[in-house]
């Protein structure tokens, strides 16, 4: 095992590199367009811990829940994205790609659920397709589970775990779907009454980080005649200020078209809407409209329209999201459009496993499966009781592997063997995913993104190897230029 870390560690994959799901040439793409929150502006740490507050504090002045739950404080450590909560039983867990739950990160509050209590509470550990989140991950015509898939909803997971923690601790009785319902909406107020946006415009130097990136990206698309647009669901003055602050007062000239307020995903599927302008002075003005006009700011409005009105249709437009269902389920799945996910946490889950204890680890681990394989024919009883260390270990390091990404919940994208829930959805809805726009800075705009040939299950692994010009984009390469 120690002879293949060496020339493991000599291939180290780049956490500023662009990966693909399904190949892709830019050279087709003419049309750019970009989400703002979490795409072309990036948030500090301070974001969440502020909207985890003012949420807590709803929750106590609005909802009249106990003033002790002000004690809680925001983890960021706790929760990861894509995690699935359990409306009815208020327990919050980590599922795969085929619906099993992942035991050992099944959550009651903050602490962990036991995993003979899961397998007694599901009969099992998988989720039936009729409880599982509808198609945009909420909880709704009779599903149980709600999946979060936003950046933003972190702090909302941390918040229902602390309230939980709080009246369970205390033995109190609540009814759960009451609590998840107070939290949903103590967060949605948190945007929708201006708090968060508010704070941000007073303090923009504390909560945007990376202008100078974002810059960079639209300049250079801008140099090479790209169409660009905006398309968000933020409203007109907070993206006005927050993109005077990353690009400068000019910034409506980059884009050919700005949609502010959009009500996304309902503005990519609902046909009746009509877009508004917004004046200088934030009023939305009654004019019918017949073109969207560059350096105009539009309000609601659908994609129909916009269709019909750019007539920017198919292939050539490449639109870049971080909300996997409401940014680009839709546009892939009825309009064609390329689509590209903005996952910032791809950049530090690269980098753990770029370190040599993890690559010894993990090397460790396949070694073990495989003799776990191929021994397991050997019946007699001292045969038995090496492969009974041996799955002990396993599991020893299965664990060890989860707690280096997450100690809760462990990687975004793997079970112990599976792809989890949520890449599944990554990988169906975008054709290329990357850590932030920024990647795009370090590839040629006629680049042709080519998605790895991963063996399957019925293929030789020799198969899916590749001239080394077709690898993927490591780490040595990139400090080499």
């Amino acid at each position: 095992m120690k002879e293949l870390v060496p020339s493991i560690m000599s291939n180290l994959l780049n956490p500023d590199a662009i990966f693909s799901n399904n190949e892709m040439s830019l050279s087709d793409i003419e049309i750019y367009g970009f989400d703002y929150d979490y795409t072309l502006v990036f948030y500090s740490k301070h974001l969440h811990t502020l909207i985890f507050n003012a949420a807590r504090d709803l929750l106590i002045n609005e909802h009249r829940y106990p003033a002790e739950i002000r004690k809680y404080e925001y983890d960021p450590n706790f929760a990861i994205r894509g995690l699935h909560y359990d409306v009815q039983r208020a327990v919050l867990m980590k599922i795969d790609a085929f619906h099993y739950i992942q035991l050992g990160t099944v959550y009651r509050g903050l602490s962990v659920v036991p995993d003979e209590e899961v397998i007694e509470m599901y009969e099992g550990s998988h989720v039936p397709l009729e409880q599982m989140s509808d198609f945009y991950g909420k909880s709704s015509h009779g599903n149980t589970m709600k999946q979060f898939m936003d950046i933003f909803s972190l702090p909302e997971m941390t918040l229902l775990s602390c309230v939980n923690e709080y009246f369970l601790k205390n033995n109190i009785d609540y009814e759960p779907v009451h609590l998840y319902k107070d939290v949903k909406d103590s967060i949605r107020d948190v945007h929708t009454k201006g708090i968060m946006y508010r704070a941000i415009e007073a303090d923009i130097e504390k909560y945007i980080r990376y202008p100078e990136q974002t810059r960079a990206v639209l300049a250079k698309l801008a140099d090479h005649g790209k169409k660009m647009f905006l398309i968000t669901n933020s409203p007109s003055s907070f993206v006005d200020k927050g993109m005077r602050y990353i690009v400068g007062k000019d910034w409506r000239d980059l884009f050919d078209v700005v949609i502010v307020q959009a009500e996304k995903p309902n503005f990519f599927n609902d046909k009746r809407r009509p877009f508004r302008k917004v004046n200088e002075k934030g009023v939305l003005l009654w004019d019918k409209i017949y073109k969207l006009q560059k350096g105009q700011i539009y309000k609601q409005g659908n994609l129909y329209e916009f269709l019909k009105l750019t007539g920017w249709r198919g292939s050539k437009v490449l639109y870049f999201g971080d909300h996997i269902y409401s940014d680009l389920a839709d546009l892939t799945l009825k309009h064609g459009w390329r689509t590209g996910a903005i996952i910032p946490e791809l950049r530090s889950e690269l980098r753990i496993m770029n370190t040599e204890q993890y690559i010894q680890t993990m090397t460790w681990l396949q070694t073990l499966t495989g003799l776990l394989e191929q021994m397991q024919v050997h019946r007699d009883a001292e045969s038995q009781l090496v492969l009974q260390e041996w799955k002990k270990e396993r599991k020893e390091m299965r664990e060890m592997t989860k707690g280096s990404f997450n100690t809760q919940f462990g990687s975004l994208f793997r079970t112990d063997q599976n792809p989890t829930y949520f890449l599944r959805r990554l990988s169906r809805f975008a054709d290329i995913y990357m850590a932030s726009l920024s990647c795009l800075l370090s590839y040629d705009v006629s680049h042709t993104f080519y998605p790895r040939r991963t063996p399957l299950q019925h293929e030789l692994p020799a198969w899916s190897d590749r001239p080394p010009a077709a690898r993927p984009p490591l780490l040595q390469e990139a400090q080499a230029k």
